[in-house]
């Protein structure tokens, strides 16, 4: 088993920045690929960003590419989202998950966080 737990999520400014964090913990020696995912209210949870093992390879929504970095830093199990140019659309609830494979689809993923708010607003 594995245990993820987001942090970071907060209320900032539209054009505002915020980073994420996901911390892992158990079973972290399995490779795991690692992504995030968001959730606005009344709407399916979709595809943010995915990371491999190495962190080599990385994947993107074609909604934050250029905006959102997505890292890890195995050593400290954690993995992160860095969120520039914030707009009001990117408001949602933001899911952290762990899988065999850097997938954009949520069958992918084997474990998942309880999510961190995200609220872009004036």
């Amino acid at each position: 088993q594995v245990q993820l737990v987001e942090s970071g999520g907060g209320l900032v400014q539209p054009g505002g920045s915020l980073r994420l964090s996901c911390k892992a913990s158990g079973r972290t020696g399995n490779n795991y690929a690692m992504g995030w995912f968001r959730q606005a209210p009344g709407k399916e949870r979709e595809f943010v960003a995915a990371i491999i093992w190495s962190g080599i390879t990385t994947y993107y929504a074609g909604s934050v590419k250029g905006r959102f970095t997505i890292s890890r830093d195995n050593a400290k199990n954690t993995m992160y989202l860095q969120m520039n140019s914030l707009k009001p659309e990117d408001t949602a609830d933001y899911y952290c998950a762990a899988g065999s494979t850097a997938g954009r689809e949520t069958k992918q993923y084997d474990y998942w966080g309880q999510g961190t708010q995200v609220t872009v607003s004036s």
